[in-house]
């Protein structure tokens, strides 16, 4: 269950329309709308890209682990927004600049989401966002995503 600042898996699949085996968001943490977002993904050998990514050294997908900082800024948008996505209308992932991927990622980590605000122009949301394993920075961007009617 959901508690203040925090979500459960239950309201995180209320903030995202993905799901398995594209849901990249356990939980979140800690959320501030308007200023950032602390979401956690459990990386689990029963992972579906682990099979072929790689079979003799297993290791997350560098672009997963940028989508799953991009899933955790669109929850941050919605909670920020006060609204939920609805089927009238989708958040898309629009760019990425500065991407940069630190060490790898393996089974049995977990993936601390960490996204920031930076702006809204327009309708286009600016986040910075970290992901880290063990209290290190495994990976980096800057995210740009929108939300547009269908």
């Amino acid at each position: 269950m959901s508690t203040g600042t925090q979500m459960d898996i239950y309201e995180v699949l209320e903030y995202l329309p993905h799901r398995y085996p594209f849901l990249l968001i356990d939980r979140v943490l800690s959320y501030d709308p308007g200023k950032d977002i602390v979401a956690l993904k459990n990386v689990s050998i029963n992972e579906p890209f682990f099979g072929g990514h790689f079979p003799h050294h297993p290791v997350m997908p560098g672009v997963l682990i940028v989508e799953a900082m991009a899933q955790a800024a669109a929850i941050l948008t919605f909670k920020t927004l006060g609204t939920k996505p609805d089927d009238k209308s989708v958040y898309y992932f629009v760019g990425i600049d500065g991407a940069r991927f630190k060490k790898p990622v393996s089974a049995g980590d977990q993936l601390i989401l960490k996204v920031s605000f930076l702006r809204n122009v327009r309708g286009l949301w600016k986040f910075s966002a970290t992901a880290e394993v063990d209290g290190q920075i495994v990976a980096e961007a800057e995210l740009m995503c929108t939300v547009r009617e269908l």
